[in-house]
C-alpha cells in the first residue's frame, strides 16, 4: 500500500522558503544556541535572532520584565552585542542548523545604522533573510519610523538597493492604521511584514508608587493583545499583496490558525516560549493534525480563508 503524502506546510516569503510556516520571534529565542537540547532546532521553519546593533547595547535599567494579566511587559533596550561580536560569536552555532535564519536588525540613533547593518550581512550566505526591526517601543525615542508610512518607504527603498536578501520589515501597532504604513513598506520593496511588535504599556507597583519596569513604560505581549494582532492582520492582508508574517499572543495551535485564517502566510512565536521552550514544535505538530483532520493537502488553501458569521 502506498502511504499518502501528508498536508503540506511549506511556505515561500520573497525568496525564502520554508518547510513549515512557524518561526520564533526575535527576542524571545536569544541567538538559538540558548534553546539547544530544549527542542530540535532543526524541526522549525525559521529562527529569527534577537536584534542586533553596530555597537554593543547595554540595553535598559532593570527591572527589564513583569507581568500583567494574560501577559507581560517587557523592556530589555535591545541589549546586544553588536555585529561583529554577533558574526564572531554567535553566527557559527546558527550555521550549523540548516534552516533559515532571519536576522533582526535595528538602529540606535541614524537610520543610516541599518544600511551598514544589511550591507554586512548580504554578504553572508548562510544568511536567509533580515527582518528590519523599525518598530521597538523601548528605545525611548519619541518617533518611530514604523510610526511614518515616507519615512518607511524611504529607509526601505535605500536598503532595497543594498541588498538582495529577503526583507522582512517588521511593524508597530502603536499606529493610527498600519494598513497605510504596510502599504509604504510593500510599494518600497520589502518582500514581507511583520506583525505585530508590541503594544506600549505601563504597569505601576500602587503599594510602592513605582512603576514597575526600570525604564517606565515597555511593550505588552502574550495573549492579551491577540485580538489586536489578529485585527491588524487581517486589515493588511486586505490592504497589500505581499506575504504576512502574523505575531501577538500565539500560544496554541488554535491560536496560530487566527491568524492563517486572518492572512498570515507565516506565524512567529514569542512569548510562549518562556513558558513552554518546545511550543513550537507543538503548533508545527498541531497544524498537521488540523489539516489531516480537514481534508487539507496545502495551508495556502486556509490563508485569509475567514467564512461569514451566520446564526
Amino acid at each position: 500500500m502506498v502511504k499518502k503524502p501528508g498536508p503540506d506546510l511549506s511556505v515561500k516569503i520573497g525568496s525564502l522558503h520554508l518547510k513549515n510556516p512557524v518561526m520564533v520571534a526575535s527576542g524571545t529565542f536569544g541567538y538559538a544556541e540558548e534553546f539547544n537540547g530544549l527542542l530540535d532546532l532543526k524541526k522549525l521553519g525559521a529562527i529569527v535572532t534577537k536584534t542586533i546593533t553596530i555597537k554593543p547595547r547595554q540595553g535598559n535599567l532593570p527591572p527589564r520584565t513583569c507581568e500583567t494579566p494574560s501577559g507581560m511587559l517587557n523592556s530589555i533596550g535591545l541589549e546586544n552585542p553588536g555585529i561583529d561580536k554577533f558574526i564572531g560569536d554567535k553566527l557559527p552555532f546558527l550555521k550549523k542548523l540548516g534552516i533559515p535564519i532571519i536576522i533582526s536588525i535595528a538602529s540606535e540613533d541614524d537610520p543610516g545604522e541599518f544600511c551598514i547593518l544589511a550591507e554586512r550581512l548580504d554578504k553572508i550566505s548562510a544568511i536567509s533573510a533580515i527582518e528590519l526591526n523599525i518598530s521597538c517601543p523601548n528605545l525611548q525615542k519619541n518617533k518611530l519610523i514604523s510610526q511614518d508610512a515616507r519615512e518607511t518607504f524611504a529607509l526601505i527603498s535605500a536598503l532595497r538597493k543594498l541588498t538582495r536578501k529577503c526583507l522582512i520589515t517588521k511593524l508597530s501597532p502603536n499606529v493610527t492604521s498600519i494598513s497605510d504604513i504596510a502599504l509604504a513598506a510593500q510599494e518600497a520593496g520589502s518582500d514581507a511584514v511583520a506583525l505585530i511588535n508590541t503594544l506600549a504599556g505601563m504597569s505601576i507597583d500602587v503599594h510602592k508608587r513605582t512603576p514597575k519596569l526600570g525604564s517606565w513604560s515597555g511593550g505588552l505581549s502574550g495573549p492579551a493583545i491577540r485580538p489586536v494582532a489578529v485585527k491588524m492582520v487581517w486589515d493588511v492582508y486586505n490592504k497589500i499583496k505581499i506575504p504576512i508574517i502574523g505575531m501577538g499572543g500565539i500560544m496554541d495551535t488554535e491560536s496560530a490558525l487566527e491568524f492563517f485564517l486572518a492572512g498570515a502566510t507565516a506565524i512567529s512565536v514569542g512569548t510562549a516560549n518562556f513558558i513552554n521552550p518546545g511550543i513550537s514544535l507543538d503548533i508545527i505538530s498541531g497544524l498537521e493534525k488540523y489539516m489531516a483532520d480537514g481534508g487539507i493537502q496545502s495551508l495556502s488553501n486556509i490563508i485569509g480563508k475567514l467564512k461569514e458569521c451566520k446564526d
